[in-house]
């Protein structure tokens, strides 16, 4: 199930898969996919089953086909470290689309720019859109508001007694929306919401406000 918001009469739709799609622009935002990185932790001797390298793309996949985007605009860390075999199944991912695809770099994106240029993907330090900044750091910048990635948000739930639940969650302040992180084998940060903040947690396949 997911959630519409408005800011600055534009319409941005929240999927539970940690998306976020920019309907005027017909633009997906998707950060934090940290491709690679189960490759990483398979080559020094995590028990990561090997399936799991290929869910990342399944969830792209499906997603993709849900809103069916011009543009994917990714927002950091898409690729967690340096090449490795997962690279090889990007590339055949990115070959088979005839999306326009955006990196904004991120601070594991350390492949060089011109492997994703010669693949069609645009590499660029920020993104600006309208009113809109796109950048991987949360930045705040006079006039514009900020989509960002990199903190991989969180929420913490309290129950009755000593119950918790710590939800990945779209993190918006007056002039910002951090974006949850897309990858799964990722970690989160839990935030703070201060009382004009906005939170939606992502529990399963729904989008609670909190």
């Amino acid at each position: 199930m997911t959630q519409t918001i408005q800011i600055q009469d534009q319409n941005f739709i929240l999927h539970p898969s940690g998306t976020l799609f920019w309907q005027e622009q017909a633009t997906l935002l998707i950060s934090d996919v940290h491709l690679g990185k189960i490759s990483h932790f398979r080559k020094f001797g995590a028990a990561v089953p090997q399936r799991a390298i290929y869910k990342n793309f399944d969830l792209l996949d499906s997603t993709i086909a849900f809103f069916d985007p011009k543009v994917v605009c990714f927002l950091g860390d898409l690729f967690h470290s340096s090449l490795n075999r997962e690279w090889v199944l990007f590339e055949k991912w990115v070959k088979h689309s005839d999306l326009k695809f955006i990196l904004v770099r991120g601070n594991h994106d350390i492949i060089s720019p011109l492997r994703y240029e010669r693949i069609g993907i645009q590499v660029v330090s920020e993104l600006i859109s309208e009113k809109f900044l796109l950048t991987h750091h949360p930045e705040e910048r006079q006039g514009y508001f900020n989509f960002s990635g990199h903190i991989h948000p969180a929420i913490k739930l309290r129950g009755r007694g000593k119950q918790s639940l710590r939800l990945p969650c779209f993190f918006k302040t007056q002039d910002q929306l951090i974006l949850p992180a897309f990858g799964k084998f990722t970690g989160t940060y839990t935030m703070k919401k201060a009382k004009k903040d906005e939170v939606f947690a992502i529990a399963d396949d729904i989008i609670i406000k909190i």
